[in-house]
């Protein structure tokens, strides 16, 4: 059974999923591809990993690296989670390329990865914030896509950057 539970921040509500022990999914509500690993049959409960995840969304949004994770169960193709773990180590308040990240995988596969591929990958992440696909920018640094919105992604750049708080 997979569940789901809501939590409110500065940049809107926020909708987690979880299989009973892990997070799953946590997305903006509205955001593109909202919900896309959720299964079809669902029941809203509270649980100890929303509790987790909820002090990672206090801490994160007071402009502080929150220093842990909870527990992830990322969902999607063996291409797609291999990205999602290279975003993982993008540090708190740095960016990185696609096409960096496609030469990492690439340099760990040993075949050719392309940029754009590590794009859809990174559009698809479905533990948003968490799994800082925010941080993936273009070869030149500017802001390219965000299924949150790339309104959200300058303001959770800027804090980062910054260590301030995002106030409503």
């Amino acid at each position: 059974m997979e569940y789901v539970n809501h939590s409110n921040s500065p940049l809107g509500e926020i909708i987690l999923a979880s299989d009973g022990e892990a997070l799953t999914g946590l997305w903006f509500a509205g955001q593109k591809y909202e919900g896309s690993t959720l299964a079809a049959e669902h029941g809203e409960k509270d649980l100890p990993v929303f509790d987790e995840t909820r002090r990672w969304l206090d801490a994160y949004f007071t402009g502080k690296d929150p220093g842990f994770t909870p527990p992830l169960r990322l969902r999607g193709t063996d291409f797609r989670k291999a990205v999602w773990e290279i975003l993982l180590t993008i540090p708190y308040g740095k960016t990185a390329a696609y096409c960096e990240i496609a030469a990492a995988l690439a340099q760990k596969t040993g075949g050719s990865v392309s940029a754009r591929a590590v794009g859809g990958a990174v559009g698809h992440n479905p533990v948003s914030l968490i799994v800082p696909c925010h941080r993936v920018v273009g070869a030149d640094g500017s802001l390219t896509g965000y299924a949150g919105g790339i309104d959200r992604k300058r303001t959770l750049l800027t804090m980062e950057r910054n260590g301030s708080a995002v106030t409503e």
